[in-house]
């Protein structure tokens, strides 16, 4: 069972992978508009919607969360390790 340490660590990664992941999707989209000039698919799944469109949609929004996910977990696992002085028992790499 995890301790309330981890618990605490958990809560606040889950937190920081929400809001990494907020903030990722609104700047792929930007980027997407910025780029192509038109909006992103709404619905990718749609035969309407020109396959390269919806695959590339789908590569870039699917790297880009996976990436914004791993870099706030980090950065949590970094911000716990500073205030406790050592990671969560699950992060830790054995030698």
């Amino acid at each position: 069972m995890a301790d309330k340490g981890d618990i605490g660590y958990r809560v606040m990664a889950g937190a920081a992978a929400f809001a990494g992941g907020f903030v990722a999707k609104k700047a792929i989209t930007l980027v997407w508009k910025k780029t192509t000039g038109k909006e992103p698919p709404t619905n990718p799944e749609s035969p309407d919607v020109a396959l390269s469109e919806a695959i590339g949609w789908a590569v870039v929004m699917g790297v880009g969360m996976e990436i914004a996910r791993l870099l706030a977990t980090r950065a949590a696992a970094h911000q716990w390790a500073k205030g406790t002085g050592e990671l969560p028992s699950h992060l830790k790499v054995e030698a």
